[in-house]
């Protein structure tokens, strides 16, 4: 088989993926004739998709593609093969899993960084009583109002929108259209349909804060997972005519890169100063936030990120869910309601071990950036993200190489 067959090889394997599990694609902005194709075909048998990928592997690592582009798919095949196994009932360990799929490896936190955390964030929080009381006291302060939350969805878009069209530049027609949806496992879920276009989806169910929301928006489209799709599109797919990059896995290495810049979203499009900066853009709403304190108060809460992770291993490692919503009530300081949320999340067939992809993404990418050559600046770095085929491996490579 060629090289460039292989590609194609990748994609069919993938969309044969989502007849097995809906949603296993994210986005396909590829040739239709190739979904026709694979709708057209018996269903997929999961163990005959694994040894495929493996194949697929095989003749990967043999192929003439560059560098970048073996390394890319051996990761994104690996992952596949241990998805098709565990489809096939094959008895996959969660932490070997997670590896398989993520290129990381979950560990649990430190509950003396938490009391840690808990102790600082007593000390800036205002009033008197218990941390997480107080914390609810504060974060009550800008929910936003049902019948509000579209006008502040439209308002902070617009806003991150500018700056980042400023910074990274889009490309010309971009456009992200949002609604409002219920009942959904997850708080915002963007999806790209090709094009340089994003359809975003928040869930009112979670209670969204304004203090929150530019987090959110940033995570989900500017410069988040929107930006991200619209820039490879234009480079990989369009100029470069990598067929690869036509299709969007869930459960692959390209989720830990994809969560990780998207996290890190806010840090790039604004940076330091985007509480008073969001104060700015919901002052004109007459929704009134504290900016500053809010931007703080998210600073210490960073010390909380592997709470989350805990309660994944607690789920699949034998844990009961009410153990692991009481894990993430106690030291993530959140409301019984939120904390079931997230382990309905947890506990979705298809999103079962992604929790990790925004922990170990944080982590990885927050210290690529930062750790960066002198001359390089953090958009520089960021703008890589956006732009190059990288996985969890090759960041690592990188910060091992000093480069």
């Amino acid at each position: 088989m060629d090289s460039e067959s292989l590609t194609v090889e990748y994609v069919l394997l993938g969309l044969r993926f989502d007849r097995l599990v809906r949603g296993f694609v994210d986005s396909y902005t590829g040739d239709p004739a190739l979904r026709h194709q694979v709708a057209a075909e018996p269903p997929p048998e999961p163990a005959r998709l694994a040894a495929d990928a493996q194949r697929l592997r095989a003749e990967v690592a043999a192929s003439d593609l560059a560098e970048p582009r073996r390394r890319f798919l051996t990761a994104q095949l690996t992952a596949l093969e241990c998805s098709g196994r565990r489809m096939a009932g094959e008895p996959v360990p969660f932490v070997a899993e997670v590896e398989a799929c993520f290129q990381v490896t979950p560990t649990p936190g430190d509950p003396d960084e938490y009391q840690r955390v808990h102790r600082e964030l007593g000390a800036l929080l205002p009033g008197r009583g218990p941390v997480a009381e107080r914390l609810r006291a504060v974060r009550s302060r800008d929910v936003v109002p049902a019948d509000r939350l579209a006008v502040a969805l439209e308002a902070v878009l617009s806003a991150l929108r500018d700056r980042v069209r400023a910074r990274f530049e889009l490309p010309v027609g971009e456009t992200v259209e949002y609604r409002v949806v219920t009942d959904r496992p997850w708080a915002a879920f963007s999806h790209y349909a090709g094009g340089f276009r994003s359809k975003v989806a928040v869930n009112a169910d979670v209670g969204h804060r304004a203090s929150n929301l530019p987090q959110l928006l940033a995570h989900e489209a500017y410069p988040g997972h929107h930006t991200e799709h619209c820039r490879k599109e234009a480079g990989l797919v369009r100029r470069d005519g990598l067929v690869e990059h036509t299709v969007f896995l869930v459960n692959t290495p390209q989720c830990v890169l994809a969560e990780g810049l998207a996290d890190l979203g806010l840090h790039a499009a604004v940076g330091p100063g985007w509480g008073p900066w969001a104060a700015e853009v919901f002052a004109d709403l007459g929704i009134r936030v504290d900016g500053a304190l809010a931007e703080r108060i998210d600073a210490v809460l960073l010390g909380l990120l592997p709470v989350r992770q805990d309660a994944l291993l607690m789920l699949h490692g034998g844990a009961d869910e009410a153990d692991a919503v009481a894990h993430l009530q106690r030291w993530l300081l959140m409301p019984e309601q939120r904390a079931r949320h997230l382990v309905r999340f947890m506990t979705d067939p298809l999103w079962r071990a992604y929790t990790t992809t925004y922990v170990e993404g944080y982590r990885l990418l927050r210290r690529w950036l930062d750790e960066r050559p002198a001359g390089t600046s953090s958009a520089d770095r960021y703008r890589r993200l956006l732009d190059e085929p990288l996985v969890p491996d090759s960041v690592r490579a990188e910060l091992g190489a000093g480069v």
